[in-house]
């Protein structure tokens, strides 16, 4: 049964970091695949984890650069991925499984914000391609290791989910706006890890999606600075001036606290925040997850969509 949409009383919190969730937690013998390992959040990530012990698999649009920065990071080993592709989203899942390892843990981390508008693969908006597709078809081309492995897969969304799925223009063909676009691909993270877990609990593979707050990361880089000064993030001298963000460390702790907490063994198909399930969003309030975002019927019309641009769905062909 998917879990409700209600605080568990975790422990933890905003201030809560990657190491502190994984405390007590041994991790030896277990493989994870983060990625967008190598930069903000997702290198948090990859030091956590591999600090407790996994192996800890960072795929990279830009290896090299992948490869510097988890340099002298036992347990962890980089390949290529370019998400907004899939054909080389199929090559690194083939080159994968034909490792023969299973997947105890996948966290869908990289991504893009609010770039300039850009087109990929067949014309696509990039924000979407990038964020929800290139993850979609992931999962599907690993999903035999995931299976083996009873893996659980963590999509790392935002509270921009909130705006929404433009089912009308999903490819912003009608007028791009940049914060809608990626309002648009976090809502489809989230969708996404609903209907995973519906899909995958049989095989002991369960989904979640996680808000990790605001932190200032590479995430930002199509950003002015003008812009960031003029939304109270950050003053002149690019220092940050809004008490509500997190470091990098607590930003990265509610997706390791996901992938990794006994705490939600059985559960599957919710939206996280702090380091917890995260509640039903209020008119007008702050955090928690919006209806439309966890709604199982928009959850299984994306998946049917988002298998009819990818043209694979692992579930379908299993039928």
């Amino acid at each position: 049964m998917t879990t409700p949409q209600h605080k568990i009383g975790s422990g933890f919190g905003a201030r809560s970091t990657a190491d502190d969730v994984l405390s007590g937690i041994d991790l030896s013998g277990s493989t994870a695949i983060v990625t967008g390992g190598y930069s903000g959040l997702g290198l948090e990530t990859t030091r956590a984890l591999a600090g407790a012990g996994a192996r800890v698999v960072v795929p990279a649009r830009r290896r090299a650069a992948a490869q510097e920065a988890v340099e002298g990071i036992d347990g962890v080993e980089t390949d290529d991925l370019d998400l907004s592709d899939l054909e080389s989203v199929r090559g690194f899942a083939e080159r994968f499984l034909v490792s023969g390892r299973k997947v105890d843990i996948v966290i869908n981390n990289a991504g893009v914000m609010a770039c300039p508008e850009t087109r990929v693969g067949p014309g696509w908006e990039a924000q979407f391609a990038t964020n929800h597709l290139g993850h979609y078809a992931l999962i599907n081309h690993l999903w035999p290791a995931i299976a083996r492995g009873g893996a659980r897969v963590v999509a790392v969304s935002s509270g921009a989910h909130g705006l929404g799925v433009r089912w009308d223009d999903m490819q912003f063909e009608r007028g791009y706006d940049r914060w809608q676009a990626y309002g648009q691909a976090k809502a489809a993270n989230v969708l996404f890890a609903v209907q995973l877990d519906v899909l995958g609990r049989d095989a002991g593979v369960r989904a979640f999606a996680v808000h990790p707050g605001s932190i200032l990361t590479p995430l930002q880089r199509h950003l002015a600075k003008a812009e960031m000064v003029d939304a109270g993030w950050i003053d002149e001298n690019g220092n940050p001036t809004d008490p509500t963000f997190k470091t990098p460390g607590q930003g990265a702790a509610t997706q390791v606290w996901a992938a990794t907490s006994p705490q939600l063994a059985g559960m599957g198909g919710v939206y996280c925040e702090d380091c917890d399930i995260a509640e039903p969003a209020g008119d007008g309030s702050e955090g928690g997850v919006h209806a439309h975002a966890t709604d199982p019927e928009q959850a299984a019309r994306l998946w049917a969509l988002s298998a009819d641009l990818t043209g694979v769905d692992v579930f379908a062909a299993a039928t």
